[in-house]
């Protein structure tokens, strides 16, 4: 399991295809950010399981880059 987190091509295609879709009109997880930010009126808890569904592959993502950089540093 350890490897497969820490797999940043993994991540990368999780995030450009799970985390992304669906595409049209626009990405679904940018949709759900700009529902949060707008106050989350009517949100419900299928609401935030999908938002951790999409949202997660990005935030592994991020998380590999980030400690990238501090093993660089």
């Amino acid at each position: 399991m350890k490897e497969i987190i820490n797999d940043w091509k993994l991540m990368l295609l999780m995030s450009f295809t799970l985390g992304l879709t669906p595409f049209l009109p626009e990405p679904h997880i940018v949709g759900k950010i700009r529902w949060i930010m707008g106050g989350a009126n009517g949100m419900q808890l299928m609401d935030c399981g999908d938002f951790l569904m999409h949202g997660t592959p990005w935030i592994l993502l991020i998380r590999i880059g980030i400690l990238k950089l501090i093993k660089r540093a």
